[in-house]
């Protein structure tokens, strides 16, 4: 009995341990969303803020679109910073810190390759640099804003939640770190003209005059200028020989494939459709700009309502950029609406410097020898002791090493006409001919900007710091081919010599990265990589079919169009390919074929297996024919590719399999057709990996969304709290409709200035990045099925007052 009395004992104290346990893990879980609670923003009630001149709403509807209103621009710049501080400051911080080259500071030694690539730029000292150039009102109305960051992130009840999982804190926001997330999207937007430029330089050594005329053509036959109907191509010859590296076997692993990574997704797209095409008489812009997906999303939804120098009431809608100088980056202001996209102008150059014993610490550029200046650069790491880079910068720019030879890094970014705000005139601009010249001399990375007015006219030029270049300029230029190449620019285009195109005939204007010139302009540009220019066509061609009469509504669903009618030509060579007698005794091939016939509604449809087959088909050749030359040029970069040297290389594949020459035929190959068909198999072994059938193959399951924050990537398992659902999206690159897992739309815009209430938006991701944020995803679903919603603020649900 005493046994028995002693085991009852033991149970019991067990099952208080148990209990007691359980309490402590609930406690736990209550204070960790407890502290997830605190660090929400305040939505409603007063905040004081002596800095203003009169008192500040901000009135958000159900999806958290602000209305901010007060009594000028700068008392607005104050609130759009605290709002950006309290919702996205960790997204902000992740710019600056992208930009300066200091995320090993929050993330350890797994982010040192890109700190040290980053701090070659030295964006902080500049950024230091370009604040004192800025005049008293210029810097009053970025230190306003950072005022408001500052207050928003000081007045949350716990400090970000990113924060509390990585075990840092906040640093405070600065007028120079605004400036630091304007060169972060220089780095986004040009920052792979380097790698551009290595290709496009071996190339040029290993390549003879008619062998790099053939293989960086110009223009595409699918480009589609603004200043002619079509681009006027001469028929380049096939050469007689084929380069030492085409083709090379032992370069393609046997499951190594490209697959479809999307690694030619490049975006964006916006239009504008004058007057006479429109049942308003006013001109309709649009704009979807193409950039990688996370949460929170980059951009931030809001409208500003305050009176003008003349008292006049205005109000800006659109989206701004935070952490960036407060600005409605791209909107309407009531008069005229404006839209980006990546212009891909070309403007940076790699410069070949020598090296002399004789001269010793030095190094030869186009002007003679010089001393670099040496700065010496402090990357903190989070774990472990700081690292010091020496960075050597000479008068063209700063001294990168690739392949065994130095260059200098000589990029507009560097300069200090990079970086301005006269982004402000054109948010004041009341008419087309004063927005053109706003945009002109906007400080931003160069975009394609087309805008129209409330009177119906539309314009496109490029905003943003244009290089002269020398002679006219050139399209295509080869930096390595010799040491000592001259660089093909020096100073800048005043903004009255941009290139512009005013009014069409036809009423409409479309850019969507690819060449935008036929003329003698074109050469002002340069080519840093445009895109095919199949998705301008297709998206060009389907606003001329609009008719004259079209409305918001009609403008904002050209942007959801899906056909294939790029992949069709692709399809169409696949089934050529797959005869009887190449499908006899293989059922792969067989099946295959079927599914090229009754799973094709010529869209890229997320049921479709034939439009995932023929695109993969593309990427297959792709990789019979190119491996060899990709893995000679990742010697000298990890990016330098055939594709980043041309998004033209379908274009020649399609001349090698229409013409089928001899020369060129791949060792190991007995004819074109066997080649096609070695895609072919491969194609079905890179689909039905993982055991998928290829009847299940489709291009949802492979174009799945993978939209997560940050942290997902070090901590995957968060994917379920901080990540969208995996949802099935259509769309794909070169077509209008641009859709990848982590790459797409990253917001949809279409207006009529002057008629801001029939505006249409959505985006991804929401307003919010804070899992228990009502905003969190809110909207998401609508961006995924490409249902537009009203771009003004809808009814006000949380009004939060800043007083005096």
């Amino acid at each position: 009995m005493p046994h028995l009395g002693r085991g009852r004992g033991w149970a019991r104290w067990s099952r208080r341990l148990l209990l007691l346990l359980l309490a402590l893990l609930v406690l736990a879980l209550l204070g960790a969303w407890l502290i997830l609670r605190a660090s929400l923003p305040q939505l409603e009630g007063t905040h004081h803020a002596p800095l203003l001149s009169a008192p500040v709403t901000v009135a958000r509807d159900g999806d958290g679109v602000p209305l901010i209103s007060g009594a000028n621009r700068l008392d607005l710049a104050y609130a759009t910073g605290f709002v950006h501080g309290q919702e996205r400051f960790f997204q902000m911080d992740l710019l600056r810190r992208s930009a300066a080259g200091e995320l090993a500071e929050l993330f350890g030694p797994r982010a040192l390759p890109l700190d040290r690539a980053h701090r070659l730029h030295r964006f902080r000292a500049r950024a230091a640099a370009a604040l004192q150039r800025m005049t008293p009102a210029e810097r009053g109305f970025v230190e306003r804003y950072v005022a408001g960051v500052n207050a928003g992130l000081d007045t949350l009840g716990a400090r970000p939640f990113e924060y509390l999982l990585n075990g840092a804190a906040p640093r405070p926001w600065t007028a120079a770190d605004s400036l630091l997330v304007v060169w972060a999207m220089y780095l986004d937007l040009q920052g792979n003209q380097p790698s551009r430029e290595l290709a496009r330089g071996w190339l040029a050594q290993h390549l003879d005059p008619a062998q790099r005329a053939f293989l960086l053509p110009e223009g595409s036959r699918w480009d589609a200028p603004l200043d002619a109907p079509a681009l006027a191509l001469a028929t380049v010859p096939i050469p007689a020989t084929a380069p030492a590296w085409w083709g090379r076997k032992d370069a393609v692993p046997a499951r190594q494939v490209a697959g479809i990574g999307f690694t030619d997704a490049v975006g964006s797209n916006n239009y504008a459709l004058a007057g006479s095409r429109t049942a308003s008489g006013a001109a309709i812009v649009s704009d979807d700009m193409h950039l990688g997906l996370q949460l929170p999303n980059i951009w931030y939804r809001l409208a500003l309502r305050f009176p003008d120098e003349g008292g006049v009431p205005r109000r800006l809608v659109g989206v701004s950029l935070p952490g960036a100088p407060p600005l409605v980056i791209v909107g309407s202001n009531g008069r005229v609406a404006w839209a980006f996209t990546n212009s891909y102008a070309d403007t940076l150059d790699l410069v070949r410097l020598q090296k002399d014993p004789a001269h010793a610490g030095q190094v030869r550029t186009p002007s003679g020898w010089e001393a670099p200046a040496e700065h010496v650069e402090t990357i903190l790491v989070k774990g472990q002791a700081a690292e010091r880079l020496v960075v050597r910068e000479t008068s063209l720019g700063p001294i990168r090493e690739a392949g065994g030879a130095l260059y200098a890094v000589h990029w507009v970014a560097h300069s200090p006409d990079a970086l301005n705000l006269n982004h402000l005139r054109l948010e004041r601009a009341a008419t087309l001919d004063e927005a053109l010249d706003a945009a002109a001399a906007d400080g931003i990375p160069a975009q394609n900007i087309v805008i129209g007015d409330a009177r119906g006219n539309i314009g496109w030029t490029v905003a943003g710091a244009l290089p002269r270049r020398a002679q006219g300029g050139t399209v295509v230029s080869f930096p390595l081919a010799a040491e000592g190449a001259v660089p093909t620019w020096d100073g800048f285009l005043a903004p009255g010599e941009h290139p512009r195109v005013v009014n069409p005939p036809g009423g409409q204007l479309v850019t969507a990265n690819s060449r935008q010139l036929d003329g003698p302009a074109a050469a002002v540009l340069g080519d840093a990589g445009f895109d095919l220019g199949a998705r301008t066509r297709q998206l060009r061609d389907h606003l001329a079919q609009l008719g004259p009469r079209t409305d918001v509504a009609a403008a904002f669903g050209a942007v959801l169009d899906d056909r294939a009618l790029y992949v069709a030509e692709w399809r169409r060579r696949a089934l050529a390919a797959l005869d009887d007698a190449a499908v006899a005794g293989h059922p792969q091939r067989l099946a295959f074929r079927r599914l090229l016939q009754t799973s094709w509604d010529g869209r890229a449809s997320v049921g479709s297996v034939g439009y995932r087959l023929a695109q993969q088909f593309r990427w297959s050749l792709h990789d019979l024919l190119f491996a060899g030359v990709n893995a000679e040029m990742k010697t000298l970069d990890p990016k330098a590719t055939m594709l980043a040297a041309t998004t033209r290389w379908s274009d020649v594949v399609a001349r090698l399999l229409d013409e089928r020459p001899a020369a060129w035929l791949p060792d190991g190959y007995a004819s074109w057709h066997a080649v096609e068909l070695a895609a072919v198999d491969r194609t079905i072994m890179e689909v039905t990996s993982g055991g998928v059938p290829l009847a299940q193959a489709t291009w949802g399951r492979k174009n799945t969304a993978a939209i997560a924050h940050p942290f997902t990537m070090a901590l995957p398992f968060l994917a379920r709290w901080l990540g969208a659902p995996p949802d099935a999206l259509p769309g794909d690159a070169n077509m209008p409709r641009v859709a990848g897992p982590r790459f797409g739309q990253s917001e949809r815009l279409t207006v009529s200035p002057g008629r801001e209430e029939e505006g249409l938006f959505d985006m991804p991701g929401g307003q919010s990045g804070h899992p228990l944020s009502p905003f969190f995803l809110k909207g998401h679903e609508d961006w995924v099925q490409g249902k537009a919603k009203p771009l003004l603020p809808g009814k006000t649900v949380y009004t939060l007052t800043f007083s005096r």
